[in-house]
């Protein structure tokens, strides 16, 4: 069976529990379904650009007009406008990241009230009730994440850890390294870092330098790990660490192959994009939508998982 076809026969019978009437009325069968995503994250980046994937399967397997933006850097300006501008142009669907509910609020509102239905992916789980929107599709708590990953970076022999966020004023990034901090019981840390592999290496190689106690290191992006590894490599000192992402990507894959990093989560992002764009569309059709979130992660990944996860990360899946 084709696997995307496979994939959406599964998701339909785990959702067919949660499946509700909407009581707006469903489009013309023969009318074109346009939906919106609009994400604080790029396409060109290892994360975004598996999201992406999904949304354009989706949309091929479902036949309907689907956009995808995202400003060129994390901009909640920038991401603001390209919502208003998709609820001028009265789209049937709306998909949006949430990284900032205060700059963003105003903007998915305005959607929600033109009658839009909007599903939050990636970032933003505790706004559904307060934007009206309909339900969430994404990992879940990344407090949560981080305290766990803290533990398992605890578990491995780290005494001293640091949280390395590429994304300073992301309340999901922050909520994930006020979660780790917690995890490491007073031996934890955080570090601002960027997307930019030589500020990155740059700002890691100095934090280490001045806190030499500290051996673990949780990187928040699939880049931002390599970023980090490649530059504690090129100083002889990776061994030094033991190293926990979220996400992966082939390199990062390769990395716990090799045992410099030590844990993965995966979000299953390819879901993120892939499943609102067919319900969505089931919903424009026949008005029906699930009535409770939908989790995609965390999915921890070792090296025991590599073989079976790369060929589909080559893919763009994972």
């Amino acid at each position: 069976m084709n696997p995307l076809k496979s994939l959406i026969h599964v998701s339909c019978i785990a959702l067919g529990i949660g499946l509700a009437l909407v009581h707006s009325p469903a489009i013309a069968q023969d009318q074109t379904i346009r939906i919106a995503v609009v994400t604080h994250g790029q396409s060109s980046d290892s994360y975004w650009g598996v999201v992406k994937k999904g949304v354009d399967d989706a949309t091929k397997l479902m036949g309907v007009d689907v956009s995808y933006q995202a400003p060129q850097t994390t901009d909640m300006v920038a991401e603001s406008r390209m919502i208003d501008a998709a609820v001028t142009q009265k789209v049937d669907g709306l998909v949006v990241s949430i990284p900032d509910p205060t700059a963003l609020g105003k903007s998915i509102k305005a959607a929600t009230a033109a009658g839009i239905p909007v599903i939050i992916i990636d970032s933003g789980e505790d706004q559904v009730q307060a934007m009206g929107a309909k339900l969430f599709v994404g990992t879940q708590n990344y407090f949560q994440q981080g305290e766990l990953a803290a533990k398992k970076l605890l578990e491995l022999g780290a005494t001293d850890g640091v949280c390395a966020n590429a994304e300073p004023g992301n309340l999901v990034n922050e909520s994930a390294c006020d979660g780790f901090k917690k995890g490491m019981a007073g031996h934890g840390d955080r570090v601002d870092i960027s997307m930019d592999p030589t500020d990155t290496g740059a700002r890691i190689l100095a934090y280490v330098s001045a806190h030499p106690k500290v051996n673990g290191i949780l990187a928040l992006g699939a880049p931002q790990c390599v970023n980090i590894i490649n530059a504690l490599r090129q100083q002889g000192i990776l061994s030094k660490f033991k190293v926990g992402n979220f996400d992966v990507s082939p390199d990062t894959l390769v990395a716990l192959q090799k045992g410099e990093v030590q844990f993965s989560f995966d979000s299953q992002q390819y879901l993120m994009g892939y499943l609102p764009i067919i319900l969505l569309t089931q919903n424009a059709r026949y008005g029906v939508l699930p009535t409770q979130n939908i989790y995609t992660g965390p999915t921890p990944v070792t090296a025991a998982d590599v073989e079976k996860i790369m060929m589909l990360s080559k893919k763009g899946i994972r």
